[in-house]
């Protein structure tokens, strides 16, 4: 679910684009469930994950970033300038 690297934290994330409301909502697996109101359309749900990793996690937007499944609902993201307990403490 979390790998640490050299430039931050690598998290397995479960999409689910469509949501009545955005935010974290506890793990699928071995991915955190991560709840948008957007639609997959034209990259807007991807935004909104990308926004709402960034506060969940109090990092800016420009430290998250895509590392595999930016069209799939399960998305490999790294998180840049955060640690492994930062991550765990706040799910």
């Amino acid at each position: 679910m979390i790998t640490e690297t050299a430039d931050g934290v690598i998290l397995n994330v479960r999409a689910a684009p469509r949501s009545s409301r955005a935010g974290l909502d506890g793990t699928v697996g071995d991915a955190v469930k991560v709840r948008v109101r957007s639609a997959p359309v034209d990259g807007k749900a991807n935004k909104e994950l990308i926004e709402t990793l960034a506060d969940a996690f109090r990092v800016a937007k420009s430290a998250v970033s895509f590392v595999s499944g930016e069209t799939s609902k399960t998305k490999r993201v790294l998180l840049r300038g955060v640690t492994k307990e930062a991550i765990l403490s706040r799910l």
